[in-house]
């Protein structure tokens, strides 16, 4: 539960879920929303997948999903899973002896698609498997794969069959005693995605994985991924999700870091506030941010720093803020600290400058929780 009483406005409650274990990682309950993003290499290529995991657990991801569509793929991944600082789970699709020999070869968790996995007794061999070398296991439903009664019988991918399949799922696992899942109903559609996870969350108490699927390139694929999941997060359902892009692992995890910072649900690194820069701003907004963005990316502390090219808003910002920096005239601008005015500095010294006051923040904030 996100809660403020200060600002109570900025209250979220979350929802109740129960929760479980991927790898070392809880979801659910009252743990922190999970990041998670996918390598999208030849999983095959142990050296290749290793180093986009390795580059998205430095960004912060909590938990990195590894596509094993062959034998060859399942076979590396038990030197992936070795040498991975991060839980790895399995994405299994229509094999389902991948899922049992990647669970024989150490991933935390299996993903399995209901519509393409096979028969209740393929996924009761499933079952076994993650039982016998305590995997968890994601009901990953798919509006672009469901099983055909299900299409038959809705005539098209929509919210209630994509709940309906996962439930189905569901039973299987409880049936079979197996209570370690989690669960998601993912859709291109911003639309369709809202509503199934709205319906599911409301008939189970699973832990939810969100997710706009096949969301799209950076720009077009961050926006409807805010939107769809900004309205979910806010409304307090998702224990873990994923931001869905044709671009960079990396970059799926510093935008689910930033969907999350916005809601006041997971803070990592600096938020930085800064304005679109005009005709009064007073130094070079957008080239400075864009460095400070680069030379601060080192630093995991979660703190604020306001960068504003003038005094029309600066002040205010900076008020509210860790750090900040207000352009002013004649080449030079003020340095904020702790929300009050610190001192003048010129332009030229100003991204040296806050770079070392937001180090020297970083340290003073371990050193009291050390201390704690």
């Amino acid at each position: 539960m996100s809660m403020n009483h200060i600002r109570p406005w900025r209250n979220i409650e979350r929802r109740k879920s129960r929760q479980i274990m991927v790898g070392n990682v809880p979801v659910g309950g009252d743990a922190p929303i999970a990041v998670q993003t996918m390598t999208n290499t030849n999983s095959s290529d142990v050296r290749a997948t290793l180093g986009q995991v390795l580059a998205a657990a430095e960004a912060g991801a909590d938990i990195v999903r590894v596509s094993t569509p062959d034998q060859a793929a399942t076979t590396a991944l038990r030197d992936i899973v070795r040498e991975s600082p991060v839980p790895i789970v399995a994405d299994i699709h229509f094999h389902y002896r991948r899922a049992i020999e990647a669970a024989e070869a150490g991933a935390a968790c299996l993903r399995i698609n209901p519509g393409n996995i096979g028969d209740q007794q393929r996924v009761r061999d499933v079952i076994r498997a993650a039982r016998d070398h305590g995997c968890s296991i994601r009901i990953g439903v798919n509006a672009g794969s469901l099983e055909k009664h299900l299409l038959d019988k809705y005539g098209e991918p929509c919210p209630d069959a994509m709940v309906e399949s996962g439930l189905e799922h569901i039973r299987i696992l409880q049936d079979n005693d197996f209570h370690e899942f989690k669960i998601s109903v993912k859709a291109s559609d911003v639309f369709m995605s809202a509503a199934a996870y709205q319906m599911l969350a409301e008939a189970t108490d699973a832990p939810i994985h969100l997710g706009i699927t096949e969301a799209g390139g950076f720009v077009s694929g961050t926006i409807k991924s805010a939107i769809g999941l900004g309205q979910l997060l806010w409304m307090g359902i998702g224990d873990t999700l994923r931001v869905s892009l044709s671009a960079d692992p990396v970059e799926e995890v510093k935008v689910g870091f930033e969907i999350l910072k916005s809601l006041g649900l997971r803070h990592r690194g600096v938020n930085i506030i800064s304005c679109p820069s005009c005709a009064r701003q007073g130094f070079d907004v957008i080239r400075v941010v864009e460095t400070l963005e680069k030379r601060l990316a080192h630093i995991h502390t979660p703190m604020s720093l306001s960068i504003i090219g003038c005094v029309v808003n600066g002040p205010g910002e900076a008020l509210m803020t860790d750090i900040g920096f207000t352009g002013g005239g004649a080449g030079s601008g003020m340095v904020y600290l702790a929300g009050k005015q610190s001192h003048k500095l010129s332009n030229d010294q100003m991204v040296d400058h806050i770079v070392e006051q937001v180090e020297r923040r970083a340290a003073e904030i371990a050193a009291d929780k050390a201390a704690e």
